[in-house]
């Protein structure tokens, strides 16, 4: 997903630098106006074919500006490890996994539960479990677990992105599970926020009203400079994707504000286990 975003961008920017309308380059390629902006959205696959005609449209005929480009067409038509939980996997967030996973940067604020990076396995079970009206097969149950465990992999190892996670208050009390399952979980949050790349801030009850009343979202930031922070904001049956700049910077003013607010990384631990305490 992000390599086709990435290629998208790459090739508008040749294709306006070169003063070549959609419609024009749509025809070079036996495509309509639409095909191309759906490609340099990087919301289609793209043929090796397609890009080398649009290449040389656009005057990129050296071999050595060339392969970069269309190594990247071959790269994002290889499926993600996430494509084997196709089965439990919504396609809208296939996206975001895809995108998770090439960040370097993952802020997000939490209200309802625990982030999924950071969750234990029997807290995962019971959020997936309470978010089913109807009962699910308990083999559909521990795929989702599964998914939740494969993506924490990320977190660890010299390349890791960083995370800063703030959670509201409301999500470390609401209780999923047991006692135990909980104070399992919130002794994890304690823990895992002592890796230098993973950041954990509570806002508590007492703050009061703050910036993020519009509830939960994930900011992310990629290393690649061409491409845009996204915002992701997940709804009952999709999610959206902001990556507007004007858009992306107030949700970006938002977490600040959040982090200005909330309790500092080993305040945070602190409240952890003064609530553990009180569980």
């Amino acid at each position: 997903m992000v390599r086709r975003i990435l290629l998208g961008s790459q090739l508008r920017r040749l294709r306006e630098e070169c003063g070549v309308t959609r419609e024009a380059a749509g025809y070079s390629i036996r495509a309509s106006e639409s095909k191309i902006s759906r490609m340099e959205l990087g919301r289609v696959s793209f043929k090796a074919r397609d890009v080398e005609d649009l290449l040389t449209l656009y005057g990129v005929t050296d071999e050595t500006d060339r392969e970069p480009l269309l190594g990247l067409a071959r790269e994002s038509s290889i499926a993600g490890w996430w494509h084997n939980y196709s089965d439990v996997l919504p396609g809208w967030f296939q996206t975001y996994v895809g995108l998770e996973g090439a960040a370097s940067r993952i802020n997000t604020y939490e209200v309802q539960f625990v982030h999924g990076l950071l969750q234990t396995e029997d807290y995962a079970r019971a959020v997936v479990t309470a978010g089913h009206r109807t009962e699910i097969a308990d083999e559909e149950v521990e795929r989702r677990v599964a998914l939740r465990k494969e993506r924490q992999q990320m977190l660890l190892g010299e390349s890791a992105p960083r995370l800063l996670c703030v959670l509201d208050e409301a999500a470390l009390r609401r209780p999923f599970g047991s006692r135990a399952i909980m104070d399992a979980q919130l002794a994890h949050l304690a823990e895992i926020s002592e890796q230098p790349n993973v950041t954990v801030r509570v806002v508590p009850f007492e703050l009061g009203g703050h910036p993020a009343e519009s509830g939960a979202f994930t900011l992310l930031r990629f290393p690649e400079s061409d491409l845009n922070d996204v915002v992701y904001l997940e709804q009952l049956t999709s999610a959206l994707y902001l990556d507007k700049k004007d858009e992306v910077a107030q949700y970006a003013q938002v977490l600040d504000g959040l982090v200005e607010n909330s309790l500092d990384p080993s305040a945070s631990r602190q409240h952890l286990h003064r609530i553990r305490q009180l569980a």
